[in-house]
């Protein structure tokens, strides 16, 4: 057998990093990469910022913000607003970011039952997944009534304020659960929020007996948010699947009723992407 030294080209494995780098985080860093890469993130948390109030915020220097706001730019990554002075998120960064959600058959499986979900009910259906701490929205499909519910993809929520969220809180361990809200707190957005941990341990006890969460009004004042976990090859909760809408329309008495069909979308979208229901 020839070895990874003696072979020739086409019989040599393929590697991900140059051989005997020794796995130092701090060594093998581009710090200046590393501080773009910061710039550009808070950019897409912020949109809308003025330089000064970059740089501030961030506690950079006005000119080293500037020359990785324009090198970001020439790359379309971010983009200024010469009117109002302002630099937003560009172009390029969901042309990225479609590119790695196009990784995963999970969005693209998840959207003929996300739109059968959503002429079901009559609600804007979603689809998100736990990221950093937080719900990422993926996919939405909406409905068409006038009032309604609306996550663009990559919006970002709390996980205790959100009906995906407790869907797939409910799904983990206490441990887990802890170190999550000792990271994102617990913070109260109306007075519907849950803001304890006892209360927030007796209803995850209690999504995970009726197979569904319940948003009401925790995170936005008139809106209701109904939400069931879908489930890996592993049998672990990978994304959520909810129905969202103001609660004119999605009244209390409602809620059992609407909760079937997006407990069997969720059920759906497991065994399309090869899961295993709980």
């Amino acid at each position: 057998m020839l070895s990874q030294e003696t072979a020739p080209p086409e019989h040599r494995k393929a590697r991900g990093r140059p051989r005997g780098w020794a796995d130092n985080t701090a060594q093998n860093t581009i710090k200046s990469l590393d501080r773009a890469m910061e710039v550009f993130e808070f950019i897409s948390a912020t949109q809308g910022k003025r330089l000064g109030v970059i740089a501030e915020e961030m506690g950079q220097s006005p000119a080293t913000v500037y020359r990785i706001l324009v090198t970001l730019e020439g790359r379309g990554l971010v983009e200024f607003d010469e009117e109002q002075q302002l630099w937003h998120i560009g172009p390029r960064a969901f042309v990225i970011g479609a590119r790695f959600l196009r990784r995963t058959s999970l969005v693209e499986r998840a959207r003929p039952i996300l739109r059968r979900l959503m002429e079901e009910t009559g609600e804007t259906a979603n689809l998100g997944i736990e990221s950093d701490a937080s719900v990422l929205f993926v996919s939405q499909v909406e409905t068409h009534a006038s009032i309604r519910a609306f996550f663009p993809p990559g919006t970002l929520s709390p996980m205790h304020a959100s009906g995906i969220g407790k869907a797939l809180l409910a799904q983990m361990d206490a441990r887990r659960v802890a170190r999550i809200v000792c990271k994102s707190g617990l913070e109260a957005f109306t007075g519907h929020s849950i803001t304890d941990p006892a209360q927030l341990a007796t209803d995850l006890n209690a999504i995970r007996e009726r197979g569904y969460s319940v948003d009401n009004e925790e995170k936005t004042l008139g809106m209701r948010c109904i939400a069931a976990p879908v489930f890996d090859m592993h049998g672990e909760a990978a994304a959520g699947i909810s129905v969202s809408g103001p609660t004119s329309r999605i009244g209390t008495d409602a809620v059992e009723h609407l909760s079937r069909p997006v407990i069997d979308a969720a059920r759906e979208l497991t065994y399309a992407i090869g899961g295993e229901a709980r």
